[in-house]
């Protein structure tokens, strides 16, 4: 099984491997085949960060599916998650999905560092690598802000609707815009990033910069030995406990599968060609992640939650450890229209993307129902 969908029948076991449990996959056959989608790419000059860096020109990538309306009143937000670009939710879009490309106008976005948008791999000197700042889920979410009012003269949506980082956003646009949005919905992921994800995050970070080959961030050559090792710690957080003693890595792999290949796949093929610099970047960026933080509320979490006045369904995975289920049913007392829906999968965070047999129609189902 797939992070974000279900895999398709590659031809090698790795390959197998790699479509079933990374972040890339594709639908497998059974699946509805992926919607249509359009790229895009929004350019702000001159855009300030929160760090108070300027960013010549700041790039974000996005696509769209389905059309906007006359009235301008069918678009939903979908903001990505860490280092995925803006296929990242078509688990959850199609015809006889929750997001009907031909009801709604679907704004998929992609984050600053993923490579792909303004990163450190792709912007020039004087902030190339590690001079790229620290850009913020707040800087996403301004960025966003204006791409939909000065591409499409969008200053209200139907919903945002965020997995992980992307429910990060979710969050801090209930609090920065409270009446931007109708619903909001938020997988696995939480209005602040609590020490235990600091620390995780970091362990993370310092298997990256170990690597004598990353040279503070100026390497002549991929850090491979170094990302490995992220890797791996990355993977030991992913699933549950309970899902590696089950061996639930075998659900759609190829029959000669083993522990010893699912773990060499993800060592080395979790997140194919992606810069060591563009992922410390957006781990920072999930590191400092606060919507207490957000002007005004003098770093008071429970103060900028209470402040939510957007209906919003929580949906934290019962088994994540990134995020796990206490911290948000801890959040979900403070926000006053919050429906709290923990997602009944052993498939830890990726459940909140669709990643099990049943967490996909589980998603869907409560988030068609919530979006009437």
């Amino acid at each position: 099984m797939p992070v974000l969908r279900r895999a398709a029948i590659l031809s090698t076991t790795l390959a197998v491997l790699a479509g079933l449990l990374s972040f890339s996959a594709v639908h497998a056959a059974e699946t509805p085949a992926a919607p249509k989608g359009t790229e895009h790419v929004f350019t702000v000059h001159n855009f300030t960060t929160e760090s108070g860096t300027v960013l010549p020109d700041a790039r974000i990538v996005f696509g769209t599916y389905g059309t906007l309306n006359a009235a301008k009143d069918n678009v939903i937000l979908v903001p990505s998650h860490y280092m995925a670009d803006w296929h990242g939710y078509e688990w959850l879009i199609g015809k006889d999905l929750a997001l009907d490309p031909g009801k709604y106008f679907i704004v998929a976005t992609e984050m600053f560092g993923n490579g792909r948008s303004s990163s450190p791999s792709n912007t020039p000197e004087p902030l190339h690598g590690p001079r790229f700042p620290v850009t913020t889920i707040r800087d996403n979410v301004t960025i966003v802000h204006q791409l939909l009012a000065q591409t499409y003269g969008v200053s209200h949506v139907r919903a945002v609707i965020g997995f992980s980082m992307g429910a990060q956003q979710a969050f801090q646009w209930g609090v920065s815009y409270p009446d931007f949005a109708d619903r909001i919905v938020a997988t696995a992921g939480t209005g602040r990033t609590y020490g235990h994800g600091i620390v995780r995050l970091e362990s993370q970070i310092a298997a990256i910069t170990a690597d004598p080959v990353f040279a503070k961030g100026d390497y002549k050559a991929p850090p491979e030995k170094g990302l490995e090792a992220f890797n791996l710690v990355w993977t030991a957080w992913l699933y549950s406990q309970e899902w590696w003693r089950k061996e639930l890595w075998r659900v759609g792999a190829p029959a000669d599968v083993t522990l010893d290949k699912v773990i060499a796949m993800y060592r080395t093929q979790f997140i194919p060609g992606a810069d060591a610099n563009d992922l410390i970047l957006q781990m920072r960026a999930w590191q400092r992640h606060d919507v207490g933080t957000t002007p005004g509320f003098h770093g008071d979490t429970e103060k900028a939650l209470k402040s939510i006045r957007t209906p919003l369904l929580y949906m934290p995975g019962a088994t994540d450890l990134y995020f796990p289920v206490e911290d948000a049913r801890y959040e979900a007392a403070f926000i006053p229209h919050a429906t709290l829906k923990p997602i009944p999968s052993l498939w830890g965070h990726p459940a909140g993307a669709g990643a099990g047999p049943d967490d996909g129609k589980f998603l869907n189902d409560a988030i068609r129902d919530f979006l009437k």
